[in-house]
């Protein structure tokens, strides 16, 4: 947990630093703690709502979980968020899992 203290750290410097915040989500992501993941990705979609890496590792996250409808709430919030600037290549990474999850 030291990475998760390390990151704290720097967003209590510059809390709209997207990529600590996603360094974070993932941090507790990887660790399977799901609701502190979803406050980090929810914080970091509200700042910058063009960050599709973020819809993506929550939905990746919530789907394994069994959380399905919420993981396609999140890919098609970020398939929209993608297509808006431009990342087609995000985009078609969360329309094929939307597919796979039916």
């Amino acid at each position: 947990m030291e990475r998760v203290a390390q990151l704290k750290e720097i967003l209590t410097l510059d809390a709209n630093n997207a990529f600590a915040r996603y360094g974070l989500a993932m941090e507790y992501s990887n660790a399977n703690e799901v609701e502190p993941a979803l406050t980090e990705f929810n914080t970091l979609i509200q700042a910058h709502p063009e960050y599709a890496a973020g819809y993506f590792m929550a939905a990746q996250m919530l789907a394994r979980v069994n959380r399905t409808e919420e993981a396609r709430q999140w890919l098609a919030q970020g398939i929209a968020a993608a297509n808006r600037s431009g990342n087609s290549h995000a985009s078609g990474e969360m329309e094929a899992m939307l597919a796979e999850l039916g």
